[in-house]
């Protein structure tokens, strides 16, 4: 099951938004928040979170090894 993404913004006195993305790892957070950041204006800071830095999950298979990596048909 995949796991529960979140964008949550926070919007001060001043108007200043900040954007938090949870459940997501890696770059991919960008990639979510780029379009929002485009409309809102300049991007003054950005913090990454141990998320970001985490290895996100990928659908890629690799080989078992047992070949010469020549395909067989």
């Amino acid at each position: 099951m995949a796991s529960r993404r979140e964008i949550q913004f926070t919007i001060d006195d001043n108007g200043e938004v900040s954007i938090q993305v949870l459940g997501v790892k890696g770059e991919e957070c960008e990639r979510l928040t780029r379009e929002i950041e485009l409309a809102l204006g300049v991007v003054s800071s950005r913090q990454h979170t141990s998320e970001y830095y985490a290895q996100a999950e990928t659908g890629l298979t690799v080989g078992s090894g047992d070949g010469d990596g020549s395909a067989e048909s």
